[in-house]
């Protein structure tokens, strides 16, 4: 039971297609404002999903500071799995909050690298995830989700 609920909540915070970027050294990594994350926007639908199901993620835009998003997995249209998600800027900051519905309160994960179309997000306090990724690829939108031993990677595709 512990696996599938750990599964469920690493395939819903992949989808949080999370907005953080870390870099890959020693030195303390700082954050940097953004203008915004619009490259985010929309409907997307994950293009290499398992076979007999679909993973979907929708982003919209609350104001400057705030970005919410839900992202949730069907099969045979029924809900695997779900999750809420915040981008939110607090004292020049952004992060990641994540909320499954098993969670009372949303985990927050710290973002450590941003660029114009990518973000890196950390919490080295859970077994899994610890790390979340999101990048612009073209027109499609990627994702990595990942922690010690296991790593989930995620290609988006618009729809309308």
């Amino acid at each position: 039971m512990k696996s599938i609920l750990k599964i469920s909540f690493v395939l819903l915070t992949a989808f949080s297609l999370t907005m953080c970027n870390t870099k890959q050294n020693d030195q303390k990594s700082t954050t940097q404002p953004t203008k915004n994350f619009d490259w985010l926007l929309g409907n997307w639908k994950s293009t290499n999903e398992e076979k007999g199901k679909e993973t979907f993620e929708n982003w919209k835009k609350i104001n400057d500071a705030e970005y919410k998003g839900i992202g949730f997995t069907l099969q045979n249209n029924d809900t695997l799995s779900q999750e809420q998600m915040k981008l939110i800027q607090t004292n020049g900051k952004w992060n990641l909050l994540v909320k499954t519905p098993d969670e009372k309160d949303f985990i927050k994960f710290e973002m450590t690298e941003i660029a114009d179309d990518k973000f890196e997000c950390k919490n080295d306090t859970l077994d899994f995830p610890k790390l979340i990724k999101y990048w612009k690829n073209g027109d499609k939108m990627n994702a990595i989700v990942s922690g010690d031993s296991l790593k989930l990677s995620f290609e988006f595709e618009r729809i309308k």
